[in-house]
């Protein structure tokens, strides 16, 4: 069974909402077996919608010198140093299943300096981590510690990028009292 979306604002049914929402909705729901909950959270307000996935997958769908599951390392560290209980369930299944790895989300949630990853993916998590928590205090030293582990300085950008929209993301869940989807906690955990 699913949890509700959250009981602060009305949630839309999916058959009101605009064409163009409902039919991405849709594919998500044929893609996963269900519509996670920040979609039909966010379509509270569809301008925002549209511009929030916009730019979500201009961060996370996108080749680079990040791999997806790096990306999601990010989302899911700087999740859980905002509190975000929806990101870090939900982006931790998807962790899980990026990596192919049934353990890393839990470990990088909990304490990403103990987890299972290498040297380079801890200097990109260290300067995310930076970025969510104290991003005032960045400096060269900071700039100079990523890009010494091979980081371009367009691989930077999407760290802190990713790291400052999830912050954005991690605040509005909280806000609206967003619940993860039930499916999410098993996925990734167990092999198909």
């Amino acid at each position: 069974m699913t949890q509700p979306t959250a009981d602060r604002f009305p949630t839309p049914a999916i058959d009101t909402l605009p064409e163009d929402i409902r039919t991405r909705l849709l594919a998500v729901q044929e893609k996963s077996g269900f519509v996670p909950n920040v979609f039909l959270t966010l379509a509270y307000r569809p301008d925002e919608f549209r511009a929030f996935f916009a730019y979500h997958d201009a961060l996370m769908d996108k080749d680079g010198g990040l791999t997806k599951a790096e990306r999601e390392m990010i989302v899911v560290a700087t999740s859980s140093a905002n509190q975000c209980q929806y990101c870090v369930i939900a982006h931790g299944a998807i962790l899980r299943i990026r990596a192919k790895n049934p353990l890393i989300a839990d470990q990088i949630a909990v304490n990403y300096r103990k987890a299972d990853i290498t040297p380079r993916q801890r200097a990109m998590l260290d300067f995310a981590m930076k970025v969510a928590i104290e991003a005032h205090r960045i400096s060269e030293a900071d700039f100079a510690a990523v890009a010494a582990h091979g980081f371009s300085h367009d691989d930077i950008w999407d760290i802190a990028a990713i790291a400052a929209f999830f912050a954005l993301s991690n605040r509005m869940a909280n806000v609206t009292g967003m619940r993860a989807n039930d499916e999410f906690y098993l996925m990734g955990r167990l092999p198909k």
